[in-house]
């Protein structure tokens, strides 16, 4: 895994509260409701890979985008988080 920010900063430790967040999630209400997730890894996975790979900016950014496709209407499928290299529409 690819970590492109360090935790010892303002950054990573904001970074470090989301996941907790997410992890949260995962352990709470996520392990309690039906399973609905229309994407593959689910939203609080890709949210946690996002953050430890880019950070609380671009991560959060990342995961909110995710979140925000997650809808009957939106799309379905595997949607992995984007490589380093790779930005879309760029």
């Amino acid at each position: 895994m690819i970590r492109s920010k360090r935790f010892g900063s303002a950054s990573g430790m904001i970074a470090r509260l989301l996941i907790l967040l997410c992890r949260l999630w995962q352990l709470g209400p996520s392990a309690i409701m039906p399973p609905t997730c229309r994407y593959s890894p689910s939203c609080s996975a890709y949210a946690i890979e996002a953050l430890r790979r880019y950070g609380a900016a671009k991560g959060g950014w990342l995961a909110v985008r995710r979140i925000a496709r997650c809808h009957p209407w939106g799309g379905h499928g595997y949607d992995p988080v984007p490589d380093c290299n790779h930005e879309r529409g760029r």
